[in-house]
């Protein structure tokens, strides 16, 4: 009797490590003068253990503009674009930040560690695209 109550807990407790792969992103500007490039995102890591998204997909925003992450099992079908990026320690909080660190300062994480961001509405696409391809990312339309 006790095995699958025990069986059932361990499901429940990898289920909810599942649930937590990705993180959709909600930007609003606090100001009609300060356009976001983008409104909707979500973004992953590949070749990083499942957890590392727990500490990047917080809720926290110092900037003119008004972030809600939320975790979620991946990442939704239907984006107009993605950019894959070497992911670096500091992109671990900021994935826009991605690959953005000097080759001397890279920090310990795996060298095939990539953030893979999704764009779902994005009015400046270009913008988008130039920001992923100068932190040398790999732009893809959708």
């Amino acid at each position: 009797m006790r095995v699958p109550v025990l069986l059932l807990v361990l499901a429940s407790l990898t289920s909810t490590q599942v649930l937590a792969e990705a993180c959709d992103v909600i930007t609003r500007s606090s100001s009609e003068a300060v356009k976001p490039v983008d409104r909707h995102t979500c973004y992953s890591y590949s070749n990083m253990p499942a957890e590392a998204i727990n500490w990047s997909c917080s809720n926290e925003s110092k900037d003119m503009l008004s972030t809600e992450k939320h975790k979620v099992a991946r990442c939704a079908d239907g984006s107009v674009g993605s950019c894959i990026a070497p992911l670096t320690q500091e992109s671990l909080a900021n994935p826009k930040a991605a690959g953005s660190d000097q080759p001397s300062t890279r920090p310990a994480l795996p060298k095939d560690a990539r953030v893979i961001t999704y764009y779902y509405d994005t009015p400046s696409l270009g913008q988008a695209r130039n920001d992923c391809e100068r932190n040398n990312g790999i732009w893809q339309t959708h």
